[in-house]
C-alpha cells in the first residue's frame, strides 16, 4: 500500500511545489504584473478547455456554443459580487453560482438537443450561443447593472493567482477522475460508436448529458474568474469566435488527451499574446485567417493532435521508475 499512497500523494505535492515556485517568481518580480495577468488568463482558459475536452474529446459531442456558458458564468458571478459586495466569501459564492447556472442551463438544453448527433448537434449549440449573445446584448432590460450592449463595468477585481491555479488543478483532477471512472468509460464508448453503445444497453443520452453538464459548469467557473480578472464584461467577448478559440485548443492538443489540452491552452494564450505584441493590430485583423490556417495544417500533418490521445501523469512516471528500480534490484 505504501507505493500506492506515495503515487497518490505525488501529484498533490508537485502541484504545491509548482504553486510555491510560480508565486515566488511573481512576488520577486521575475514575472511582471502584465505577464502575471496573462498567466492567470492562461489558467482560466485551461479550465474552460478542460470542460470542452470532456464534451468533445471524451464524449464525442461536437459543441459550438461553449462560449455561451462561459459568458453565463461570467455575468452571473459578476452580478452576485456587484449585488452583495466584493469579499472572499461572496467571491466563492459567485463562482459557485456561475458554475451552477451554466450547469443547470446545460442540463435544460442538453436533454432535448443531445439526442441529436454529429453536425446537427453542432448547429443546435451554435444556435444557442447566438441566443445567449443576443440576450447579453439586451441584458440591461433585465437589470441596469448588467450593462447590455455597453458592457458591464464596476466588477471588483478579486481573481488572483491563488484562485486560478488551485481551481485549474481541481478542474483537471475532477476531469481525470471522471474519465477514469465507469461513467467516463461509458462516455468514451459513446464517442467511439454510439450505436454500438446503445445496443449494449448504455443510456447514451444520460452519459452525453453528464459530460455536457460537467463541461459547461467548468466553462461557467472559468467565466466567473474571467469577470473578476478584468473587472469589465462585454457581450462581444462571448461570441462564436470565442467558442472556436477553445475548440481549436482542444483539437490542437489532441481529442481525448487532458495533458494535450492543458499544455496547448497555456501555450496558446502565451503565443497569441506574444504575436499580438510583435504584430500589433495587424495580428488582430488577421487572427481568424491565422486560426484557420493553423487548423488546416494540423489536420493535414497531424490529424490526431499534438498528444494524439496520450496522457502524461506524474503517478505514471513514478510507477514506471519504481518498476525499473525493482527490476534492477531483482537483476542484482
Amino acid at each position: 500500500m505504501a507505493p500506492v499512497r506515495k503515487q497518490a500523494f505525488a501529484p498533490a505535492a508537485a502541484a504545491a511545489v509548482l504553486y510555491l515556485g510560480l508565486a515566488w517568481l511573481r512576488q520577486a518580480g521575475f514575472i511582471g504584473i502584465y505577464w502575471g495577468q496573462i498567466m492567470d488568463l492562461a489558467l482560466i482558459t485551461t479550465i474552460q478547455a478542460v470542460g470542452l475536452s470532456l464534451i468533445y474529446g471524451f464524449a464525442g459531442q461536437f459543441s459550438l456554443g461553449h462560449a455561451a456558458f462561459y459568458g453565463l458564468g461570467a455575468y452571473v458571478a459578476a452580478f452576485v459580487t456587484r449585488a452583495f459586495g466584493g469579499n472572499t466569501l461572496t467571491f466563492a459564492l459567485a463562482l459557485a453560482a456561475g458554475a451552477a447556472t451554466a450547469g443547470l442551463v446545460a442540463l435544460l438544453i442538453g436533454l432535448p438537443i443531445l439526442r441529436l448527433r454529429s453536425d446537427y448537434l453542432g448547429i443546435a449549440t451554435l444556435g444557442f450561443g447566438i441566443i445567449v449573445k443576443v440576450l447579453l446584448d439586451n441584458a440591461d432590460k433585465l437589470s441596469p447593472v448588467l450593462g447590455g450592449a455597453r458592457g458591464m463595468a464596476g466588477i471588483p477585481r478579486l481573481t488572483t493567482f491563488h484562485w486560478v491555479f488551485w481551481l485549474a488543478v481541481l478542474s483537471v483532477w475532477l476531469a481525470r477522475n471522471l474519465v477514469r471512472s465507469s461513467h467516463g468509460r461509458s462516455c468514451i464508448a459513446v464517442r467511439e460508436d454510439e450505436v454500438a453503445a446503445d445496443i449494449m444497453g448504455l443510456d447514451t443520452t444520460q452519459f452525453k448529458t453528464l459530460a455536457f453538464v460537467v463541461g459547461c459548469a467548468m466553462a461557467g467557473l472559468a467565466g466567473g474568474l474571467y469577470a473578476h480578472l478584468y473587472s469589465f464584461l462585454h457581450p462581444s467577448s462571448f461570441d462564436f469566435l470565442k467558442s472556436f478559440d477553445v475548440l481549436l485548443v482542444v483539437v490542437l492538443g489532441g481529442l481525448g488527451s487532458l495533458t494535450g489540452t492543458v499544455v496547448t491552452a497555456i501555450g496558446w494564450v502565451f503565443l497569441l499574446e506574444a504575436l499580438r505584441g510583435v504584430l500589433g493590430q495587424q495580428f488582430l485583423d488577421w487572427r481568424g485567417v491565422v486560426y484557420a490556417l493553423v487548423l488546416i495544417v494540423l489536420m493535414i500533418l497531424r490529424p490526431q493532435g499534438l498528444m494524439g490521445g496520450r496522457e502524461i501523469s506524474l503517478d505514471g512516471v513514478l510507477g514506471r521508475a519504481a518498476a525499473r528500480g525493482g527490476a534492477g534490484r531483482g537483476a542484482a
